[in-house]
């Protein structure tokens, strides 16, 4: 059977610096009507509480249950909320495609801006989700990205050397992309 998308709303969470109209995640907000992006005030200096706390008011304002669209400190945002809100999350969200998940634990200097998303939650998750995870991004090593997935109970896709899977790759609409997220979505 064929998947209804119009059933859903998909809210697109975007890592650091946005996604640009390059990156696959805006490709995805013109492929699907009932799309919107999560804004955040500062894109530069993510910050736990309001990146959060905007996720939790769009999710709790979505007029249906949403898929979330997340990549890289997107989702660590997404996952940090859906531990502190297991009943909402439970409740509005439908599932979670998860791609190239920043690991904010990591001791190296250059992750010291996205330092107070952690510690990662390691517990399970309370909807369906996917960890999308390259072989050689630089914000997560692909064994510490499978690890996360197993953690979550998440579905886990190689989708081979990508880098973090952002405007970089150049994926355009990123098919292979749309492919897991119909294969997730088909399992509710």
């Amino acid at each position: 059977m064929p998947i209804d998308f119009s059933s859903f709303d998909f809210l697109v969470v975007p890592g650091r610096e946005n996604a640009p109209a390059d990156h696959w995640q805006s490709h995805w907000l013109g492929a699907f009507a009932n799309s919107t992006r999560l804004l955040q005030e500062d894109w530069s200096r993510p910050q736990l509480g309001p990146w959060t706390g905007r996720l939790g008011a769009a999710v709790e304002a979505a007029p249906r249950r949403v898929v979330l669209v997340a990549h890289s400190v997107g989702v660590a945002t997404v996952i940090r909320w859906a531990s502190a809100a297991p009943e909402l999350a439970a409740s509005k969200v439908a599932a979670a495609f998860l791609a190239a998940p920043t690991n904010v634990d990591d001791p190296h200097p250059s992750f010291d801006v996205v330092r107070n998303f952690g510690p990662m939650p390691l517990g399970p998750l309370p909807f369906p989700a996917l960890v999308a995870a390259s072989q050689d991004d630089p914000r997560v090593t692909f064994l510490q990205a499978k690890a996360f997935a197993e953690a979550w109970g998440a579905d886990f896709a190689d989708v081979g050397a990508l880098g973090h899977i952002g405007s970089a790759a150049r994926l355009g609409i990123w098919p292979s992309g749309l492919l897991l997220l119909g294969g997730l979505l088909a399992r509710i």
